[in-house]
């Protein structure tokens, strides 16, 4: 997980669409925020910062703020309520047993003496 701050140079809401629509096109990009009066784009998630500042570079002119490694905590604590609500689910929806009875075959031609 990654996480990316640019500073990019937007003129109105217009222009504040396109690049979130451009950057939110990128495989792996788990979130996106713009911070209006900044004009600073945050994305986090598992995707190439390069890639996406060389996209946004092309239209507007983009400063790069910071680039690291986002908070774990967060994506661990997701992790941590998706295991519990699936332990919950398969505890309320347990699956049910079924048994199969075989009847006996019958031999006409077997006599126990």
């Amino acid at each position: 997980m990654k996480k990316l701050v640019v500073k990019v140079d937007l003129r109105d809401d217009r222009d504040r669409s396109k690049a979130m629509r451009v950057v939110s096109g990128f495989e792996g990009v788990g979130s996106l925020s713009m911070d209006g009066k900044d004009n600073k784009l945050t994305v986090s998630g598992d995707f190439d910062p390069v890639k996406v500042v060389n996209k946004l570079r092309k239209s507007w002119y983009t400063d790069i703020v910071s680039v690291g490694p986002a908070k774990e905590d967060e994506g661990k604590k997701n992790e941590d309520q998706v295991a519990n609500f699936v332990k919950a689910y398969e505890a309320y929806y347990s699956t049910p047993v079924t048994y199969y009875c075989v009847p006996p075959e019958e031999t006409p031609n077997c006599v126990i003496c």
